[in-house]
């Protein structure tokens, strides 16, 4: 085992920091190494005390949260965790930290905190080893990633495309669905997150994206131009009604630790859509998805991968990767022109042209 992870949690409440630095001190990979009631005093002991990632709770007096990761991304830039409610306003802030650069976050129940953060312990110091583990710095210094409005119009052709992301993915999908069209395919996706976070998760992308994006509905018929992502409370799934695709929700048991699950969107692809299928996976923690991927695959659609330099966290595109789920890897940026690309067939016709010249 290497050094731990030395964590600054900043919080104002004098329980929660205490409730935080005992949750993450019971992990022996994980040293709390100082805490902060305030971002003036955060500020002062991150000069200090060097730490590899800081928790950050939303709501401080002197300075918010945001106003602070601003700084904090501007000025030394840095793994962030957000500490967040599990309420609207929690979850349309929370999404702006994700943008600014947060690498993660908790969301805990705004009533009974002390019985709520010993419960996602497990969570929390996965988040935590995780993000000390991303390539925030070299990602902070890069320019913004470049997004065309106008991208290239498209034949659906029948494909449908699944995506699947955790961690990062809000920036990710982001990045994806402003470089395709208005009229793109349809497109389902699930991205691991609570309840109340994929509804404003989904009204921000439908403001500011070129397509029409909607939290999926129990019957939802799957439409050119449309996006639907899974509730944070169901796992969402693509079935053939005879006349068409519709989505279908289900509130039954976590799989592969998550509800939604990537795994049950892209098996439910690989039994409904088959050789019109696409299936895409992106940065997130985990392996949820790589096993429905490869049964995508096997049922002959076509599946992309996001990157290792690309990816916040190379670690479901990566599992997906080693178990051959994934026909070809592209960069982030790529990523929407491999989907058009696969859904006019060029992409299995550029693979089969690179393995001729191999051979």
């Amino acid at each position: 085992m290497g050094k731990p992870v030395r964590v600054l949690v900043v919080d104002d409440s004098a329980l929660i920091r205490q409730l935080l630095t005992t949750v993450l001190s019971a992990d022996p990979e994980i040293e709390v190494v100082g805490t902060a009631d305030d971002p003036y005093v955060a500020r002062e002991r991150i000069k200090a005390l060097n730490p590899d990632v800081v928790t950050l709770d939303i709501e401080m007096p002197h300075m918010d949260g945001i106003t602070f990761l601003r700084k904090i991304m501007t000025l030394r830039p840095m793994p962030v965790i957000m500490i967040s409610t599990l309420t609207q306003a929690g979850a349309d802030v929370t999404l702006e930290a994700l943008e600014i650069g947060a690498v993660d976050f908790i969301a805990k129940p705004s009533a009974d905190a002390a019985h709520a953060l010993p419960a996602l312990a497990s969570e929390l110091q996965a988040k935590v080893k995780a993000a000390a583990r991303t390539r925030i710095a070299a990602r902070a210094a890069r320019a913004p990633t470049p997004v065309r409005k106008v991208a290239r119009s498209v034949r659906a052709n029948g494909k449908i495309v699944a995506i699947g992301a955790s961690t990062g993915g809000v920036e990710a999908l982001k990045v994806v669905l402003m470089n395709l069209p208005a009229d793109c395919p349809p497109i389902v996706i699930t991205q691991h997150m609570p309840p109340r976070f994929t509804t404003a998760f989904a009204q921000r992308l439908d403001r500011e994206c070129p397509m029409s994006v909607k939290e999926a509905a129990e019957g939802d018929v799957i439409e050119q131009g449309h996006v639907y992502i899974a509730p944070g409370s169901h796992h969402l799934q693509v079935v053939n009604s005879g006349s068409g695709y519709r989505c279908t929700l289900d509130d039954g048991p976590a799989v592969t630790g998550h509800r939604p699950s990537v795994n049950v969107l892209f098996s439910s692809m690989a039994r409904a859509v088959g050789r019109s299928a696409v299936g895409v996976i992106l940065t997130g923690m985990g392996k949820d998805g790589a096993d429905g991927l490869l049964e995508l695959r096997n049922a002959g659609g076509l599946t992309i991968g996001q990157d290792e330099a690309s990816s916040l966290i190379y670690g479901m595109p990566h599992v997906a990767f080693e178990r051959g789920a994934v026909m070809q890897q592209f960069s982030l940026n790529q990523v929407a022109d491999a989907i058009l690309d696969a859904c006019e067939g060029k992409l299995e016709a550029n693979r089969a042209s690179r393995m001729a010249h191999a051979v």
